[in-house]
């Protein structure tokens, strides 16, 4: 029987996101939103920042972008705050500098900013920029993931599975992943799977992991693509049928999972050249019908 196995799961930081009025933004109106800005309307200030850090109406320009959403910043405004964190995070605009980065994540976190709580988690958990201490990420990440941030969610189901910072239990692990995947966070989707898969933290039930993993490999996580192959050539939670393992298989190592190539290769040994050829077959099928399984 080949063997799900789950590989290591990765804390998700939140970088610079910019939901805004659409990438039509007319010359009057950025030259609207400049004069506000220029006033000292914060609001202004923040969304020049991020039209600047996108490109959307104007050049892109970090510079820029970390110019306007610091006045933002030194005016209170929340997401300003993160923002030019996120510049200093990320060597945007700015030169890189954990410290600068944490003092205006934390400066945002303190308000209440959740994308900054997530971030300032990260910080502490992997000791960047200050001291390592998970007891403090699980705090920051409890207090995002409680205002229903899907990343933390996913970040607090990560430390209650390994113990860290936190007591471990699988069934909190769950209860997180869950809250995050039902937001549609892909790699919760995939680890809820997991552990549907292997009975940790819920009773076993493959039908359950092959939901999961279905919906997140629909949606191009290759971890859930290759969970999906073992399920297809095992018979767990759904008919055994080699070729469809293959065909997931084969999609998943195309995104360069190397565990999904290897299973590939020791399937092929027992496949007719005619089988492979269907196989092959049912991989483009599937990836016509769905593009997005390819990322």
């Amino acid at each position: 029987m080949l063997i799900m196995k789950a590989v290591l799961t990765t804390l998700q930081m939140v970088f610079l996101s910019i939901p805004i009025m659409g990438d039509e933004v007319t010359k009057s109106t950025f030259e609207d939103i400049k004069v506000r800005a220029e006033k000292g309307e914060a609001v202004d200030q923040l969304l020049l920042g991020k039209l600047y850090a996108r490109g959307v109406g104007v050049p892109q320009d970090f510079k820029m972008a970390a110019k306007w959403f610091r006045k933002s910043a030194e005016q209170g405004n929340a997401d300003a705050q993160y923002s030019l964190g996120v510049m200093f995070d990320q060597g945007d605009g700015l030169l890189e500098d954990d410290k600068n980065a944490i003092k205006w994540y934390r400066k945002a976190a303190k308000q209440g900013n959740a994308k900054a709580q997530n971030n300032l988690a990260i910080m502490y958990n992997i000791g960047r920029g200050l001291e390592k201490d998970t007891k403090q990420s699980a705090k920051f990440f409890r207090k995002a993931a409680e205002q229903g941030h899907a990343y933390a969610q996913y970040n607090m189901g990560v430390m209650y599975e390994f113990g860290e910072g936190v007591p471990r239990s699988f069934r909190e692990a769950v209860k997180w992943y869950r809250k995050a995947a039902e937001r549609g966070f892909a790699q919760a989707q995939t680890d809820l799977g997991l552990l549907y898969a292997m009975g940790e933290g819920v009773p076993q039930d493959f039908k359950e992991a092959y939901k999961w993993f279905r919906i997140a490999a629909e949606r191009g996580n290759a971890q859930s693509q290759f969970s999906l192959g073992v399920m297809y050539a095992n018979g767990q939670g759904v008919l055994k049928n080699e070729l469809t393992a293959y065909a997931w298989w084969n999609i998943a190592s195309a995104s360069g999972h190397a565990a999904a190539k290897r299973y590939k290769g020791i399937i092929t040994e027992r496949f007719s050249n005619n089988e492979i050829c269907k196989a092959q077959a049912l991989s483009r099928e599937m990836l016509k019908n769905n593009p997005k399984l390819l990322k």
